[in-house]
């Protein structure tokens, strides 16, 4: 007769991958959005960046901060930088490799103090 088996507490969350998967698929469909509906992926797309500099902050890998930023400052729908118009669409698409990348690497250590 054997015991069952007692599940053991992952090493690590991956509290980022929702936010910067969601953060990608939003940079990419913006692109096909016109411009008046843009505001609402600037909106999302700063908000989801601020939240993965959060989750870098907790994992200790601060220099994803580096890349996040700048992505929370571009697409910054309060105090838009107009002078980046023209690459927006370029940009969107660095931006959403950011996120990806931080998405997958970023991993958040499991509280042991239960």
């Amino acid at each position: 007769m054997s015991r069952p088996h007692t599940p053991q507490q992952p090493a690590f969350n991956r509290a980022a991958l929702a936010p910067g998967m969601l953060g990608a698929l939003i940079l990419l469909f913006g692109l096909a959005l016109p411009g008046d509906w843009y505001l609402y992926v600037r909106y999302a797309v700063s908000i989801l960046a601020l939240i993965l500099c959060v989750f870098a902050g907790q994992a200790g890998r601060w220099w994803w901060l580096a890349g996040l930023i700048p992505i929370a400052v571009l697409w910054n729908p309060v105090w838009p930088i107009t002078a980046v118009a023209g690459a927006l669409p370029l940009l969107s698409l660095a931006a959403a490799a950011v996120f990806i990348v931080a998405a997958l690497t970023i991993k958040i250590p499991a509280d042991t103090r239960r």
